[in-house]
């Protein structure tokens, strides 16, 4: 199972991110470090500005940061960012986070 930490306080567990599975999100980044006292992961699938199933996840604070386990449900484009309880927003500069949902597959 292998981990990646992405720019801007994310960590998200295993990678590849598989259709069918689930994956850990931790953020750590900037709502984070301003105090909020909730996180959301604002969470779909498709191109990068033009998601569908958008979904928002209450994250559960710990010791490690915000985290969430996402039951993948879709293949293509598996997209996210962050909102804090104040509405204020971490999306990576616009750019917001993104991984190619892996088929399963071997080939």
């Amino acid at each position: 199972m292998a981990r990646a930490e992405i720019e801007g306080g994310v960590i998200a567990t295993p990678v590849p991110i598989t259709a069918g599975e689930s994956v850990h999100i931790i953020y750590t980044g900037l709502l984070s470090e301003k105090g909020a006292d909730r996180v959301y992961l604002h969470a779909g699938y498709g191109p990068n500005h033009d998601w569908s199933r958008v979904h928002d996840y209450e994250m559960t604070r710990s010791k490690w940061g915000w985290e969430a386990v996402i039951d993948i449900e879709d293949k293509g484009r598996f997209n996210f960012c962050f909102r804090d309880s104040a509405n204020n927003w971490d999306n990576n500069n616009g750019r917001n986070w993104s991984y190619q949902v892996h088929n399963g597959r071997l080939s």
